[in-house]
């Protein structure tokens, strides 16, 4: 596993070293050691799967705040994604700044996203799955902010088509919420 650090603070994109022959390709996925070797202290504790039907699908901006400690490893395993992360850590050098990635299934890659960022996706192909491990446990008291908010001017590659209604009514992003 290669750890390549990414602009926001403590966010690394992790690409998989494969190992094939003639009955196709190895990889590992996840390694607990390998986190701590590079500084991050990531156990898991829930892995979650969001299919996707349709392209141009947004899911975001989600984030939790305290008491919830979740971070997460997502990786694109079919399709492609267009992902965007916002720092909402207020002690971050990297504060209220954000990144676009964009994952395809067969880049291999994984997206190591840190406490106390916002992240959101949108779907580039029908049939878009994402894996995700948790290192906390999901609670439904998630929050959220409008995909479009003019505070950050995020230029996504396409309107997406569909959401869900929370997704679509979430308000632009309250600096006092955080």
């Amino acid at each position: 596993m290669i750890f390549i650090k990414q602009k926001l603070e403590g966010v690394y994109v992790i690409e998989a070293q494969s190992h094939s022959d003639e009955r196709g390709l190895f990889r590992r996925h996840f390694c607990e050691n390998e986190f701590k070797s590079h500084g991050i202290d990531f156990s898991v504790k829930q892995g979650n799967i969001s299919e996707n039907i349709m392209k141009y699908t947004l899911r975001g901006f989600h984030y939790q705040k305290v008491p919830s400690k979740e971070s997460k490893v997502i990786s694109c395993i079919s399709g492609s994604i267009f992902n965007v992360l916002i720092d909402l850590r207020p002690e971050s050098s990297t504060f209220m700044q954000w990144q676009e990635f964009n994952f395809t299934a067969d880049g291999r890659e994984s997206l190591y996203i840190p406490v106390g960022c916002a992240n959101a996706f949108l779907t580039m192909e029908d049939n878009t799955r994402i894996h995700y491990y948790m290192n906390d446990f999901f609670t439904s008291d998630s929050l959220g902010f409008r995909y479009n908010d003019p505070a950050f001017g995020i230029h996504w590659p396409v309107i997406p088509k569909y959401m869900s209604d929370k997704d679509r009514d979430y308000p632009d992003l309250i600096l006092g919420s955080l």
